[in-house]
């Protein structure tokens, strides 16, 4: 099934009603099994509330396989799948609504767009059941609510990226779904036009309340739309709870990498001071010391420091009248472009990376053999277990 077949078909659950008239939550408990070069297996017990849930992780990790499974285009080999009282799948009564029944929206990576309708007909799809004044109130409403009523009379080689998106999202939406599932459909878009595109989207689930699923490899969308975050790894959800929680405050190795902590290291608590309510922990191997927020570990315990490199400042000579107990000399080994970023790796005894803008690399003349200075805040030090 092609993604037009798809559309098609989850466009024609329109006039499904919801639980008791009212958005409901999913509740989904699953397992699929891929016999194929690695052998995959997905295994996932979750709920996902009204509102914003945001599915993270790498690629491979099973996220797209879940919507598929939500949707009703992948069949799970067990578990059950419920939005709200209605079962939408049940391994063990052999229970599962077609696709058509389960009134989901779904917008894909490539939109999946009509390129031989216009926007309104991308938009009356959906709707055929409908009479003609009411569908064109709600094409009109939802064109409205995502600023693209001009665009109507147009087809999508016509628009803009980000105008695509925009209809995706509006078709979507028009058929008065019960759930949303996105799948990294504003991947490709700038900060900008994507941060629009969301604050529309924000703004018709405050009205609406239905559970909505995205899924991301952005830790900034994370952080700007989830209520709700779970991190999957491996097919299984390793981390779940608020963005700041999962994303903010990792706990697991594998979600910090994907939270954007370029550094971690193994260490080993040296002393506490309770008193100022941190401890010092030595990287492992090295004469290191760095001062972390105080944690229940005892003297001699192993533990992981991670440290986001955008976290972390760099100066040519000693910094004086800081308040960061962390000031850390060092060597820069290698300078590299990426974007309008300057990754630097620093051996402190371990290499540590640090980011730098392209005016600091030039301003303070910064080239591989220089000496420099770290400085690292006591709470931009992550402790996690070893």
């Amino acid at each position: 099934m092609n993604s037009s077949e798809v559309t098609e078909n989850l466009g024609a659950a329109a006039e499904v009603d919801r639980t008791n008239g009212a958005p409901a939550g999913l509740s989904a408990r699953l397992r699929k099994v891929y016999k194929n070069e690695r052998d995959f297996v997905l295994d996932v017990d979750f709920c996902a509330p009204s509102g914003f849930t945001i599915l993270f992780g790498p690629s491979g990790s099973g996220k797209t396989t879940l919507l598929d499974c939500i949707a009703g285009l992948t069949k799970p080999a067990s578990g059950t799948i419920r939005l709200g009282r209605r079962v939408l799948f049940d391994a063990q009564t052999g229970a599962d609504l077609p696709v058509p029944k389960r009134n989901m929206g779904y917008v894909f990576q490539d939109l999946a767009l009509f390129p031989h309708l216009t926007v309104e007909g991308n938009l009356a799809y959906g709707l055929d059941r409908l009479l003609a004044s009411e569908r064109d109130e709600r094409i009109t409403s939802i064109l409205k609510t995502f600023r693209i009523l001009d665009l109507r009379k147009r087809r999508p080689r016509e628009i803009s990226g980000g105008e695509r998106q925009r209809v995706a999202l509006a078709r979507s939406l028009v058929t008065d779904p019960c759930i949303l599932l996105l799948d990294e459909p504003l991947a490709a878009l700038d900060t900008a036009t994507k941060s629009r595109i969301l604050d529309d989207l924000r703004t018709w689930n405050e009205a609406h309340r239905i559970p909505i699923l995205c899924v991301t490899h952005s830790r900034e969308e994370v952080m700007a739309l989830g209520e709700r975050a779970l991190v999957l790894d491996r097919g299984r959800i390793v981390a779940q709870g608020s963005p700041h929680e999962v994303i903010g405050a990792p706990r697991q190795e594998t979600v910090a990498q994907l939270a954007g902590f370029e550094n971690i290291f193994d260490a080993t608590v040296e002393s506490a001071h309770e008193d100022r309510g941190t401890m010092s922990c030595r990287l492992a191997q090295t004469g290191v010391l760095l001062e972390t927020p105080l944690v229940r570990a005892e003297v001699g315990s192993l533990l992981r420091i991670g440290v986001r490199a955008g976290d972390i400042l760099l100066a040519t000579v000693r910094p004086e009248g800081l308040s960061a107990r962390n000031l850390l000399p060092g060597k820069i080994v290698s300078l590299a472009r990426r974007d309008v970023i300057i990754a630097a790796r620093v051996d402190i005894g371990v290499e540590m990376e640090v980011h730098l803008t392209l005016a600091a690399r030039d301003a303070l003349g910064l080239a591989p053999g220089r000496d420099v200075w770290l400085v690292v805040k006591t709470h931009s030090c992550h402790l996690m277990a070893a």
